[in-house]
C-alpha cells in the first residue's frame, strides 16, 4: 500500500520573514515601491495633517499609495478587500512594512486623493519619458464605459422621478387603507407591512429631496436628460453588455507603449464634447514634459464616436494631423464592401436594435432627377415638390413629399414610415448639387486614402489594449466613489497602476 507524506497546507507555521526579500525585481510591486520611495513629491499630502504638536501619528501617504496602487493592479478596489490584504498578505505587509490601516482611513485617503492625483500622474509621465517610453509619433483617443457606484434604479428626468414619488406614496396608502379595512391580521403580517410601507416612505423622501434641489439636465440635443439620485454626475450608457449607470473613461495615449499621457471621466456629456478639453489637457501635460511642440508633429487618430463637424473644425486649428473616422467610415472600406461576414453582422446589429423590424428606407432608396427637380419613391410613386429650396445648417436642400393618397395604401408603408401617415405623407430631402466642402467632407477624403487607412488602422493597436489591461487583466471594472471629482481621481489611479506597469522592466 502507497504511503505518502502529510499535506500540511492547512496548517499555520510561525516562521522568520525578511520583508525586503519579498519585493523581487522585475514585478509591478517592485516599480510601485521604487516610484513612491525615490522619485515622487509626496510634500503636497503633508497639509492634510496638523498633528506635529498633538493627536495620534498618521498613515506614511508613501505607504498609503503604495498599498492602494498595489491592490487596484490586483482587482481590489474596495477599502474593506485592501484593509484585509495588508493584515493577511505577505506582499501587502512587505510594502507597507507591516502596517495595517482601518479600511476607513483607506477610504478617506482614496476620497481625498482628487486633490493629489494630477501632480502624481505628471510625476509619473515624466518618469516614463525619461526610461524612453513615450514616442510622441502618434497619440490615440477612446473611451471606456465602466460602472459608477449607483443603481440605474433610480435614475430618470425630473418629470419621471415625480411620477415615481407619487406611485410610492399611494402604494403607502394602499397599506394603510388594507389595515383599516382588515383588523384581523395577525401581528407577524402587520409587522411585515409596516416594514414595506417605512421603506416606500424613504424611497419617497429621498426622491422628494432630490427633486427639491436639482432641475433637469439638458443633454446635447437640447432635451432633458436623465438624473441619477445616488450620483448625479454619473449616467445611463449603452454598452455591448448591456445599459449600466456609469461614467466614461476618456484617455489619450502614446503609440510606442502605450502610455497613457491624459485621462478624464465623463458622466451625462456625449463623447463628441470630450474631445477638446482632452486635447486641451494633453497640451498641458505636453508642456510640463517640456516638449510643446510635439502636438504639431504627431499625428492623431479618433473613432466615429469623437466625429464632429464642430470638433474636425477645431482639430483644423491645432496642427494635429489628425484621422477621425465617421460611421461610414467602414462601409466605403472596399475590404468591407465584398465581405459576407461583414455584411451579417451588421444586419444582425440592426435586426437587433430595430427588435426584427425591416430595415427603413433613406435618401439613397428614393430616386431624384436633379435637372427635372423629380423624385420617385421606391414604390415606384411620383412625389411633389414641397420646397425647391430650403435651409439647413447652412446648407440647401430640395424637399419632396408623397401624396397622402399614395401613402395610406403603400405596401411599402412599414419600411418607408415609421408611423401610419395622417396630415403628410413621406418626406425626403436631397443637398444641392452646389454644396460647400465641409470639414467632415475633406476628412473623408483624407481617412478614404491609402495613407489615411493606413494611419488609421494604428489606432486599434494603440488605445484598445489599454482599456482590456485596466478593465479586464487588472480588474478595474468599477468605480466606488460618487461625483466626478472623486471618480475622475479614481480614473486616474487606475490610469495610473497601468503606466507604473510599463515601468516596471525599466527600474530594474
Amino acid at each position: 500500500m502507497a504511503n505518502y507524506k502529510p499535506d500540511l497546507s492547512c496548517q499555520s507555521k510561525f516562521i522568520p520573514i525578511d520583508f525586503s526579500q519579498q519585493i523581487v525585481p522585475g514585478t509591478f510591486e517592485y516599480a510601485l515601491a521604487h516610484i513612491v520611495d525615490n522619485h515622487l513629491d509626496l510634500t503636497g499630502f503633508d497639509e492634510w495633517f496638523c498633528n506635529d504638536k498633538g493627536g495620534a501619528a498618521a498613515y506614511s501617504p508613501s505607504v498609503m499609495l503604495k498599498i492602494i496602487l498595489f491592490a487596484y493592479s490586483r482587482g481590489m478596489i474596495t477599502s474593506r478587500r485592501i484593509a484585509n490584504a495588508c493584515a493577511t498578505n505577505i506582499t501587502f505587509m512587505s510594502l507597507s512594512g507591516d502596517v495595517q490601516p482601518h479600511y476607513t482611513s483607506i477610504a478617506s485617503f482614496v476620497t481625498r486623493m482628487k486633490d493629489q492625483i494630477t501632480p502624481l500622474f505628471t510625476q509619473v509621465l515624466m518618469i516614463c519619458d525619461k526610461e524612453g517610453l513615450i514616442g510622441r509619433h502618434m497619440f490615440a483617443i477612446d473611451g471606456c464605459k465602466i460602472k459608477s457606484n449607483a443603481s440605474k434604479a433610480w435614475s430618470g428626468t425630473i418629470e419621471e422621478l415625480t411620477r415615481k414619488e407619487a406611485k410610492l406614496r399611494r402604494a403607502s396608502q394602499r397599506i394603510i387603507a388594507r389595515h383599516q379595512a382588515q383588523d384581523s391580521l395577525n401581528e407577524a403580517a402587520v409587522e411585515h407591512d409596516l416594514k414595506q410601507k417605512t421603506k416606500l416612505d424613504n424611497s419617497a423622501t429621498k426622491i422628494a429631496t432630490f427633486l427639491a434641489n436639482n432641475q433637469d439636465k439638458i443633454g446635447s440635443r437640447g432635451k432633458p436628460v436623465k438624473s441619477n439620485i445616488t450620483d448625479p454626475d454619473s449616467a445611463k450608457m449603452i454598452t455591448s453588455k448591456g445599459t449600466i449607470q456609469g461614467y466614461n473613461g476618456i484617455a489619450i495615449n502614446d503609440d510606442k507603449h502605450q502610455i497613457i499621457l491624459q485621462a478624464q471621466t465623463w458622466g451625462s456629456v456625449g463623447e463628441q464634447q470630450t474631445l477638446k478639453p482632452a486635447i486641451e489637457q494633453l497640451t498641458n501635460q505636453l508642456k510640463q514634459l517640456g516638449t510643446p511642440e510635439a502636438l504639431s508633429q504627431a499625428k492623431f487618430t479618433a473613432d466615429s464616436g469623437f466625429h464632429s463637424e464642430e470638433n474636425l473644425k477645431y482639430l483644423s486649428t491645432t496642427g494635429l494631423d489628425s484621422y477621425v473616422a465617421d460611421t461610414q467610415f467602414r462601409s466605403r472600406n472596399p475590404l468591407f464592401q465584398n465581405s459576407k461576414t461583414y455584411h451579417s453582422e451588421q444586419e444582425k446589429r440592426r435586426l437587433k436594435r430595430s427588435k426584427g423590424k425591416p430595415r427603413q428606407f433613406n435618401q439613397e432608396d428614393f430616386y431624384f432627377d436633379s435637372t427635372n427637380k423629380t423624385c420617385i419613391c421606391p414604390a415606384g410613386k411620383a412625389m411633389w415638390l414641397q420646397s425647391p429650396n430650403i435651409e439647413i445648417k447652412g446648407k440647401n436642400y430640395s424637399r419632396f413629399t408623397g401624396y397622402l393618397k399614395d401613402c395610406r395604401v403603400c405596401p411599402l408603408q412599414q419600411q418607408c414610415m415609421r408611423k401610419p401617415p395622417k396630415a403628410t405623407g413621406r418626406q425626403v430631402q436631397f443637398p444641392h448639387s452646389q454644396k460647400v466642402i465641409s470639414y467632415s467632407d475633406k476628412m473623408k477624403v483624407k481617412i478614404d486614402s491609402p495613407l489615411g487607412r493606413r494611419q488609421y488602422s494604428k489606432r486599434l493597436g494603440a488605445i484598445e489594449p489599454v482599456f482590456g489591461n485596466i478593465t479586464v487583466n487588472k480588474g478595474m471594472n468599477k468605480f466606488t466613489l460618487r461625483g466626478q471629482e472623486k471618480v475622475n481621481a479614481q480614473w486616474q489611479m487606475y490610469c495610473l497602476v497601468h503606466n507604473i506597469e510599463k515601468l516596471r522592466h525599466s527600474l530594474n
